[in-house]
């Protein structure tokens, strides 16, 4: 049996441990990656490569940057490649039914979470928010509804409740490209067999945007420091604090739950001129460990307060509440 011919389509950094498994594999023969165009980022708007695309370069490999995955020369483009295969791995852009139908063998999506739960755009910041124990990441056949094709199989990692979203992220990643090249084997000799979702437990998961960052004292300390986890690096767990010098807005990068303090919501618990403690609705209070200061970069708590000149900060509730 000839190898199969697969060609994939990524973008995100969890798309990156896949895209390195297909180059090197001796089993599947890869025919070429298709990502996002560059995009503008930075202050200077300089136009950057995804991290996919970054990807393509330091292995050597030119990357199609596809402005429209379904534009009729696109889609010519990839019939004369005749792929058995096309992966998709956070890619960005949605497939038409004519794509769909395009590769000899199947069209196929890792998605990360267990579905079918978490479809939708923000799965692993979800699966942290709402404290799972297990997440994984799951190769389905694709279709046109969002995420709603029929499951080859997962792969799953338990979690702590000590993760971070990013490296969390490049985990899982590194988890399904691990198993990328026997599952696209099996499924390409008919021994994987997609196994349909059940629809009614289904749950859906929305984009993020930069407000959800925003941190209610009101909220379970619990609840606070996931948010702080599932939204590093971005966009961020932001709350504002009041100094001398008047209001500033700060990113808590690290935290930890001290269940043995209590304090009102917001309220300024440190006895100390080193430590940044605020009360929280329940579940005692919040212990902030570093932050990063609006334009600034991450540093200790002690090196914030230091800055206050023994001024107490004051840390204010939102005007938008959960």
């Amino acid at each position: 049996m000839e190898r199969p011919r697969v060609y994939f389509l990524g973008s995100g950094d969890i798309a990156v441990p896949v895209l390195q498994t297909l180059v090197k594999s001796e089993k599947l023969k890869f025919i070429g990656v298709g990502t996002q165009i560059d995009r503008p980022a930075g202050r200077k708007c300089r136009l950057v490569p995804t991290p996919v695309g970054m990807a393509a370069e330091v292995l050597g490999i030119k990357a199609d940057k596809v402005p429209s995955v379904n534009a009729p020369e696109y889609l010519q483009y990839l019939r004369d490649l005749e792929p058995d295969i096309i992966l998709v791995v956070s890619f960005g852009q949605l497939l038409k039914q004519e794509l769909l139908d395009l590769p000899g063998c199947a069209c196929v999506n890792i998605h990360a979470s267990l579905l079918p739960a978490y479809r939708g755009a923000s799965p692993i910041v979800s699966a942290m928010l709402a404290k799972e124990k297990v997440v994984g990441m799951t190769f389905m056949e694709m279709v046109r509804a969002l995420d709603a094709g029929p499951m080859y199989t997962s792969v799953t990692k338990t979690l702590d409740g000590t993760e971070f979203a990013g490296p969390l992220e490049i985990e899982l990643g590194q988890l399904a490209a691990d198993a990328t090249e026997d599952v696209l084997l099996k499924i390409c000799a008919g021994i994987l067999k997609g196994v349909p979702q059940n629809e009614a437990e289904a749950t859906f998961c929305k984009k993020i945007k930069k407000s959800d960052g925003i941190i209610n004292w009101n909220s379970d300390t619990s609840d606070i420091d996931a948010r702080v986890r599932a939204y590093t690096p971005w966009p961020g767990a932001k709350c504002t604090v009041g100094t001398e010098k008047g209001d500033t807005v700060i990113t808590i990068s690290r935290c930890r739950i001290r269940p043995e303090l209590a304090g009102q919501p917001g309220e300024f618990l440190s006895t100390d001129k080193k430590s940044l403690i605020v009360g929280c609705g329940s579940g005692g209070a919040l212990e902030i460990l570093e932050v990063i200061p609006s334009g600034g970069k991450a540093m200790p708590a002690a090196a914030f307060r230091n800055g206050l000149r023994g001024v107490p900060p004051v840390f204010k509730l939102p005007e938008i509440t959960e």
